[in-house]
């Protein structure tokens, strides 16, 4: 199959390669790029904090460009993000279930069993995020502080650069692991020209709330991972 990747690099070459390993045709057409803020990152690093908890394997990769990671207790998201704060230096790294509402579980978990902290959790977070993770972490009672590490920022690709990836074939699937790169992809140029040449492509997305954006007209098109993982999404090939 011809497999149409969005994600920023370096996650898009890695996915890449996973779908050629696994005989597909990868193209990848990142639509955004991490803009890391390293300042605000080793300033609240410098402050109290009781533990950090991250969303995102984009963390390990800001933590590499700091020189590695910390003794402090790491609550991920899910395996990918663990692992990759594990192979950033951080020896106590915690994984949830893969999305935020088994993150603040976890975390209240802990936190009963070992009483609430003098210190707040710090939360790296980035922007664009979805709110309900923080909202859960307060519904639980749990002391934290965010600090957006890093924003996702549009990159624009060029007409041939978009065609050669849509229409040079089409392809037969798209990859969408979050709502900012289905929206995006929406956007692009010929799917607004003419959508009706990609009522044939399959559009697998991470989760509901990646779905949701998508357009009524494509949704006999989508479908959605039965977990909040690359292993799932790449399961619906």
């Amino acid at each position: 199959m011809r497999v149409l990747v969005l994600r920023p690099e370096p996650a898009a070459s890695r996915t890449g390669d996973t779908l050629s390993a696994l005989g597909h045709e990868a193209v990848c057409l990142p639509l955004s790029q991490a803009e890391h803020d390293l300042t605000a990152t080793q300033k609240a690093l410098g402050e109290p904090h009781s533990a950090i908890t991250v969303t995102s394997a984009e963390i390990a990769r800001l933590f590499g460009r700091l020189g590695g990671g910390l003794a402090t207790t790491v609550f991920a998201v899910g395996e990918a993000s663990a692992a990759a704060m594990r192979a950033a230096g951080f020896p106590t790294v915690l994984a949830a279930g893969g999305d935020g509402e088994s993150l603040a579980a976890m975390i209240a978990a802990h936190y009963r069993e070992a009483g609430l902290p003098a210190a707040p959790l710090l939360y790296l977070a980035g922007n664009p995020r979805a709110p309900g993770f923080e909202s859960r972490l307060r519904e639980a009672g749990i002391p934290f502080r965010t600090i957006e590490t890093y924003r996702m920022t549009p990159l624009a690709p060029t007409r041939a650069d978009i065609e050669a990836a849509l229409l040079a074939p089409l392809p037969d699937a798209v990859l969408l692991y979050s709502r900012e790169s289905a929206l995006a992809f929406f956007r692009l140029p010929p799917l607004g020209e003419t959508p009706e040449r990609f009522q044939s492509v399959r559009l697998l997305c991470m989760s509901r709330n990646v779905a949701a954006a998508v357009p009524e007209c494509f949704a006999a098109s989508v479908s959605i991972a039965a977990a909040p993982d690359e292993k799932s999404l790449l399961a619906l090939l």
